[in-house]
This record gives structure tokens, C-alpha cells and sequence, in this order.
């Protein structure tokens, strides 16, 4: 200890005698592991934290699985199908209820379910937020407690409660009622439905749900989705075909995952038979337990990858400003050997002197490290403020948990010891005799730098590698950003109406959505109005079997067979105009189209290509494979849009005409016009509120804005490898300049010479600018045989490019070169203003 203080203390009057070199260091740690601090406390709460509930740990996930032929056709909620098994983490109520009551094997079965934006009105504006359906139980089994008010009970929710209620979150609580205990007990309209705040969560419990998609801001009773987010008939939330409560519950002591799972299955096929009409060749869904500590993280992993790749590219980072610390160390190491040889002729060991300079590389990282957990403390909001959504309001915490403060800690010590090891190493290399001679270095020896030079060119590589693949993911936004959607999506303002069913059973939906229409458009301003029930690239679908009358339909369609499946929009007969959607053959939706005239559908090109080849699809008709089949008349063909995303390439669509559907509930809003939301919104919510006080005006964004909302990952991808690849054009730029400035200064005596035996000062500014060349170009070379490896990993990230993409590749090693050009220049230029008789001198 007595050894390692003196160290230290020596460490401390080294680098405050050195307040330069003290500060890059110390300031370029900071930023590279600020960097990495902020990636890694996102990637920790996307993947490693736990839900904040007592034990969770003991939580288990219930999730059902098929095959191609599995008798669940209609869901809500997390599902996928991949390698022939399919699995949803979902369940219908009915469902939900039998097997919950016939449950002995877990501890009673909770449920929930993401309702998603809701408007909340409490006295003021509405306001957006996310919210949270969940089973009367929840706050009991999962052992959550309110910090204000009581949590939810099982008489809360089910058809004989007394009124409505809410929990609110931690956020919420502080943002909209100030943190006042007097929000307990306020009654607040959530999508004009009244409710009573019972309770403000803890900050720590954010959902169920696991944090993918941010945190609810409001939790209400299962039991309210039909008034919330009520469905067709076909579809009915609390009826048996749609299927989309997920179920959670502990692990019971004693009982296997395998035990459980057993017996929850029969309990599953019981409740299915029950509930459902099994057709032909249907088969039962299996059901599966997963763990549950985090939540349902089936979207958690689509993203694990993009984000693994961002810290690796962090990490990438800060290996940079490691070798340029190191090459620091080491022009500082040559100018102390003297000190090291002295220090050894008077006994001090080679260890000893290794120690010391592991000491003072050390103490710089953990100045560095401090800095940058600072840095990482303030950014960590950077990536949820780059993902937020402005409309659905919902939060995404980030937590500074003892993880983060394990990774910034083994990040500063690891880089210490990486920057440290070759100073260090060099430094006890130092020849005793040769280094207290005054003059022993020769006027015409050059100093070649050999290390130096490897740590810059290695630093080129990994900057190449860096510029390149941000040069590729702000192309992939670039080409994303020129993609032809099909529809103009400027000045087109977008809401959510969903009228009250106590009020407007069907077909009085479908005429109070015709007043509106009629009402909004003739709002001064307004160019023109329609009605989406699928918002057109939201990252939302609904898809149909497409029969064409006259062809066999296939009795149980395969699950991924698609030859017989179609996208479905159900819109206005305005939808064309609005959205500026050619009509290219027939025509659209007219006057002459009313609820009691023979339906009609608008089918785009792609569709027409797959289903008529060769063929006029007009006159024809179809049916979307119903036990009784509506028969539907084509009449007229539009121009392909983009539809589900901005990735995808236009899919087989027809657009049916909401007037001619039984019902249709909720749906949203596309109003053109020049006003902004801010201007137009006032006035929309003055007429629907002369039409129905009842009626809200909910989810307000621009199409724009829905539109960049599904590119939310392409835009993080490229804000943060774009930073990544400024930083690294810094510290390279910064690494060339050091190492031909220390280069020049050594070769002083040698360029003077030569300036006297008559070489020309654009000879000698040549001769710099060689070698600075010569040490990027290798470095870009080795950089881009890295890139090309590492491209194929991301190659499923990227639109529109080829990962040998020359024009991106081309265009990222000229600006490197560029760079190098401009850092070499000035050493070059110094060594070009050298004055012979002051070089020679010296000697």
C-alpha cells in the first residue's frame, strides 16, 4: 500500500505538470465512455432489467402455439410465425377466464393487455397518454404497491363494478397533477369515458408488459375494453374469436415448469372446445410457459441485434481514444527516458517502473471514467428522446442501476490497463548507459516511430470501419426518407374517433361517421376528408383470403400460405382524393356507392398483376372467404402504395368503402389542408363536439410524423453511428497530427541537413505528406476489408444498398483520406519552415 500511495502521488504531479496532454486525455475518455455509459444503460433496460415487482424471478409467461392449421385466426398482441411454429402471447377472454379458474398448478392467473394512446382530459386540453388494461388481481399477485391511494382489486373490474377507476404512473402523476396527493380521488375522462384515480403506482413498476414499448401511463380495469376499444362483431374483445389478453402469473413451490405446463394445456384444449367451433382440420393450440421476469419480450427481440451492434460500435469508440491515449503515452515515454534510466541506475526495478506507469495510465482512466459516468448520467434520456413518439405518450425510463455502474467501471479500468501496457512496456525497454549520454542520438538518425505509427494506422482502420457503415445506415435513411409512397403524405393531419357503442350500435356508427366526414369537410381550410381503418404506413396491417369468384377455395388455408391472402383497408369513398392516390383504370368510389348498393372495392396494381393476369380485374368479384361469402365487385384499379412500412415493397391491397360494412367502430381521420394541427384541431373538435359533446378527438399527428415514426430504429441507427463517425474522424485526425508532428520534431536535425545540402521546402512538405499518405492509405485499406466483413452483419438493416455499395464506400475513403490529409499538412508545412542553422545548431 505504502509503495502504491507513492505512486499515486507521483502519478498526480506527473499529469499536473502536464495540464495539456491531462485534459485530451482525460476529456476524450470522457466522451468515448460517456458513449458507452449512455448505449449500455438503454441496451440494460431493453435486455437485462427485471420488472419492478417483489421476485420476479418467479414469474411466469403464458404463450400459445400452433401449426400451420392452429384454430386461432384473429389477434391482438404479440405474435409471429417462424420456422413452421407458430406462437402468440395472447389469449381470448373467455379463454383467459376458464383456464384461470381451473388453474391449480400457478398462483392465480393475472392478466393485461397494452390498449395503447388514450386521451386523458382533467379539466384542461387532452392529453395523450399509454395505457394499460389489466385483471382486477394484478397489484396483489404481483405484490405491487401503491406509493399513494390503494391498488386495484378484483371488485374493480368485471360487469359488477360501481365505477370506473385508474392508476396513474409515477410520471404522469408529477407531470400532470404537480406530485399532489389530492390527484387520489379526481375524476378524469379517458377518451371521454369518466374514471376515478384509485392510486399512483411506485416509480419503479412501470408494466407487466415489459418496457419495449415504454411505460403505460394510466392502468385500468380489463373488463373496460369494450367501452375503451370496443371491435366488430366478428371481433368483440370479450367474445371468443379475437385473441389478445396476455396471462401472468408466479411459479407455485414445488411445481415444474414442465408440470404446470402439462396440466395448462389440457385445461387450454378444454377451454378452446368450449368456446370455439372448431372448423375441419383445425387443430388445437398448445400452450407454453415462458419466464416472465421481464415482461412479454417477444419485440424485445427484434431489436437485441441492432442493439448489441450499437454497442459494439460504442465500443469501437472508445478503443480509438484508447490508442490515442496510447500514442500520447508513448511520445511522452521517449521524452522520459532519461527520468525511467535514472530511476533504474539508482536501483528501481523494471516492475517497479512498469507499476508506475500502469499507475499513471490508471489514475488517467478513472479520471476519464468519472467524467464520462457523469456524461452518461446526464445523456441517458439521449436515446428514449430519440425514439419518443410526440402522440402515444408513453415513457421510456431509463435506469442508472448498479449495472451500469459495473460496466463503467470495468470499461475505465480495462482502458487503463489497454492505453498504459505499451508506454509501460517501452518504458522499461530504456538502455541505461545509452540514455544518460548527452548526445547520444546521431544528427542523421531517424527516430522511426515504428509503434506510434502501427497504433495511427490501426486507428485509421477502425475509423474507416467507423465512417463507413454511418455513411451506410444515413443512406438507408436517405433512400428511405426518396421512397415513393404512392399517396402525398404533405399537409394531411391525422386522429382517432371512436364513438361510444352504448350510443352508436351498429349501423349508427357508420352513419355518424358519414356526419362527420360531411361536417369536416366543410371546415374553412379543409381540402379534403376521409376515414382509414388502417392508417397507411403505421407499422399496422389487416389482411384477408382473396377468393376470386369461379376459383376453389381451400376449406383451412395454411397459416403461411399466402397464394389466397391480401392487405384490407376499409375508407372512405374520398379515400383517393385525399390521399392523392391515382385511379389508373375504372374508377373510385362514387355517389352512386350507399350501404344498400352492390359493394364495391378499389384494387391496386400489384394485386391486379397477382390475382388477373392478363386479364381486366373490372367487373369482376370476390370474397374474403367467410362462411357466407360477400361477394364484392372490383370497380376500378389505383396506383400501388406503400402500406404496412416503408421497407416493404407495394403487396396485393383492395380498399373496401366503410359504408358498405356492417359496422365499424373506431377509426381514423386523414384531413387535408394547409393549416397546421395546432390551427385545424381547435375547429374539428368544435364541430364533432356540435354533432356529440361525447366524441373525442384522439391520437392527433401528420401523416409525416407516422410516417417517421416506423423508421424510429433507422433514425437511431444513423444519428448515433453518424456521432460515432464524427468522433472517430476527430481522434484519427487527431492521431495522424500527433504522430507526424512528433515524427517531424524528431527528424529535425535530419530535414536541416538536408535543407542545407540544398533540397527545396516543397521537396521536404512532399516528403511528410508521403508518409501520411503511405499511413492512411494502409489503414483505410485494412479498414475496408473490415467494413466489408462487418457489412454482412447489418446487410438486413440497410435499404437500397449493396453492401459493396462503391459509391458509399468511395465516398468514405476520400473524406478519411481527406482528413489526413488536412492533419498532415501542418506537421508538413512546419517541417517545410525548418531553419537549417538553428536545426544544426543543436548538434
Amino acid at each position: 500500500m505504502r509503495v502504491l500511495l507513492q505512486d499515486l502521488r507521483y502519478a498526480i504531479r506527473q499529469l499536473r505538470k502536464s495540464p495539456g496532454f491531462t485534459a485530451i486525455a482525460v476529456v476524450s475518455l470522457a466522451l468515448a465512455i460517456g458513449a458507452n455509459t449512455t448505449i449500455f444503460s438503454f441496451a440494460n433496460q431493453m435486455l437485462f432489467v427485471k420488472l419492478g415487482v417483489p421476485h420476479p424471478e418467479q414469474l411466469r409467461l403464458l404463450s400459445v402455439t400452433g401449426d400451420q392449421h392452429v384454430a386461432v385466426h384473429n389477434t391482438w398482441g404479440p405474435s409471429r410465425f417462424d420456422n413452421g411454429v407458430w406462437r402468440a402471447d395472447v389469449f381470448s377472454y373467455p379463454v383467459y377466464r376458464q383456464i384461470a379458474r381451473e388453474n391449480s398448478v400457478l398462483e392465480p392467473l393475472v392478466a393485461f393487455s397494452g390498449l395503447g394512446p388514450v386521451d386523458i382530459t382533467s379539466g384542461g386540453a387532452p392529453v395523450p397518454a399509454a395505457a394499460e388494461l389489466i385483471s382486477g388481481n394484478l397489484y396483489t399477485q404481483l405484490q405491487v404497491r401503491p406509493q399513494v391511494g390503494r391498488p386495484m382489486l378484483p371488485s374493480d373490474d368485471g360487469t359488477l363494478r360501481t365505477s370506473n377507476v385508474a392508476l396513474i404512473s409515477d410520471a404522469f402523476w408529477h407531470r400532470a397533477f404537480g406530485g399532489s396527493p389530492d390527484a387520489v380521488g379526481k375524476t378524469i375522462f379517458v377518451n371521454n369515458t369518466p374514471v376515478t384515480i384509485i392510486g399512483v403506482n411506485p416509480p419503479s413498476f412501470t408494466s407487466p408488459d415489459g418496457i419495449g414499448g415504454g411505460a403505460p401511463q394510466i392502468f385500468l380495469p380489463l373488463s373496460l375494453v369494450s367501452v375503451l376499444r370496443p371491435g366488430a362483431k366478428a371481433a368483440d374483445p370479450l367474445g371468443p374469436t379475437l385473441w389478445w389478453v396476455q396471462v401472468m402469473a408466479r411459479a407455485k413451490p414445488g411445481v415444474s415448469n414442465a408440470t404446470a405446463q402439462a396440466a395448462l394445456d389440457v385445461e387450454l384444449s378444454a377451454a378452446v372446445r368450449s368456446t370455439m367451433t372448431l372448423a375441419k382440420d383445425e387443430t388445437l393450440p398448445h400452450i407454453s410457459i415462458q419466464d416472465g421476469s421481464r415482461g412479454d419480450t417477444m419485440g424485445i427481440e427484434d431489436i437485441a441485434t441492432p442493439i448489441y451492434l450499437l454497442l459494439g460500435f460504442a465500443g469501437l469508440v472508445l478503443l480509438l481514444a484508447c490508442t490515442n491515449i496510447a500514442n500520447l503515452m508513448l511520445s511522452r515515454a521517449t521524452f522520459r527516458e532519461r527520468e525511467m534510466s535514472v530511476r533504474m541506475a539508482l536501483g528501481a526495478g523494471r516492475g517497479r517502473i512498469l507499476l508506475q506507469v500502469l499507475t499513471e495510465a490508471i489514475l488517467l482512466a478513472l479520471l476519464g471514467g468519472f467524467a464520462g459516468l457523469f456524461l452518461g448520467y446526464l445523456g441517458r434520456g439521449l436515446i428514449p428522446w430519440l425514439v419518443s413518439q410526440a402522440w402515444d405518450g408513453a415513457d421510456l425510463p431509463v435506469s442508472f442501476d448498479w449495472r451500469v455502474f459495473a460496466f463503467t467501471a470495468a470499461a475505465t479500468l480495462m482502458t487503463g490497463v489497454l492505453f498504459g501496457l505499451a508506454p509501460a512496456w517501452r518504458s522499461t525497454r530504456a538502455s541505461i548507459n545509452a540514455a544518460l549520454k548527452e548526445g547520444s542520438r546521431s544528427a542523421t538518425r531517424r527516430r522511426k516511430a515504428w509503434s506510434g505509427k502501427a497504433i495511427v494506422g490501426f486507428q485509421v482502420a477502425l475509423s474507416t470501419l467507423l465512417v463507413i457503415s454511418a455513411a451506410f445506415f444515413v443512406r438507408t435513411i436517405v433512400n428511405l426518407d426518396h421512397q415513393a409512397l404512392g399517396f402525398n403524405a404533405a399537409n394531411l393531419t391525422l386522429f382517432y374517433v371512436n364513438p361510444p357503442p352504448s350510443r352508436y350500435p351498429a349501423p349508427q356508427d357508420i352513419a355518424l361517421h358519414h356526419r362527420l366526414e360531411d361536417a369536416f369537410r366543410a371546415i374553412p381550410g379543409v381540402q379534403g376528408v376521409s376515414v382509414e381503418r388502417v392508417t397507411l404506413v403505421a407499422n399496422s396491417m389487416w389482411s384477408a383470403f382473396f377468393y376470386v369468384e369461379g376459383d376453389k377455395a381451400v376449406a383451412v388455408p395454411e397459416r403461411d400460405d399466402q397464394s389466397h391472402e391480401t392487405d384490407v383497408d376499409i375508407v372512405g369513398p374520398s379515400f383517393f382524393s385525399t390521399m392523392q392516390i391515382p385511379i389508373l383504370a375504372g374508377r373510385g368510389f362514387g355517389p352512386e356507392d350507399t350501404e344498400t348498393s352492390t359493394p364495391v372495392a378499389v384494387v391496386n396494381q400489384t394485386l391486379a398483376r397477382k390475382f388477373f393476369p392478363n386479364t381486366n380485374p373490372i367487373g369482376k368479384r370476390f370474397n374474403m372467404g367467410s362462411d357466407q361469402p360477400r361477394w364484392i365487385e372490383i370497380i376500378g384499379i389505383c396506383s400501388d402504395t406503400k402500406y404496412h412500412d416503408m421497407r416493404e415493397e407495394p403487396q396485393p391491397i383492395h380498399f373496401d368503402l366503410y359504408r358498405q360494412r356492417p359496422e365499424i367502430g373506431g377509426v381514423t381521420y386523414a384531413v387535408r389542408s394547409p393549416l397546421a394541427p395546432d390551427a385545424l384541431m381547435p375547429s374539428l373538435r368544435n364541430v364533432a363536439k356540435r354533432i356529440d359533446p361525447s366524441l373525442t378527438l384522439s391520437n392527433v399527428r401528420t401523416q409525416q410524423r407516422q410516417i417517421d415514426n416506423t423508421m424510429v430504429m433507422e433514425h437511431l441507427f444513423a444519428s448515433l453511428t453518424a456521432g460515432f463517425g464524427f468522433l472517430a474522424l476527430a481522434l484519427a485526425c487527431v492521431g495522424i497530427y500527433g504522430i507526424m508532428a512528433y515524427t517531424v520534431s524528431q527528424r529535425t536535425n535530419e530535414i536541416g541537413i538536408r535543407l542545407a545540402l540544398g533540397a527545396m521546402r516543397e521537396q521536404i512538405r512532399a516528403m511528410v505528406m508521403r508518409e501520411t499518405g503511405w499511413l492512411a492509405g494502409v489503414g483505410v485499406v485494412i479498414g475496408l476489408g473490415a467494413t466489408l466483413g462487418l457489412i454482412k452483419l447489418i446487410a438486413s438493416m440497410l435499404y437500397g444498398l449493396k453492401p459493396w455499395d462503391p459509391v458509399t464506400l468511395g465516398c468514405s475513403t476520400l473524406l478519411l483520406l481527406a482528413v489526413a490529409f488536412v492533419a498532415g499538412w501542418i506537421p508538413a508545412q512546419r517541417a517545410s519552415r525548418v531553419d537549417p542553422i538553428d536545426a544544426l545548431r543543436s548538434e
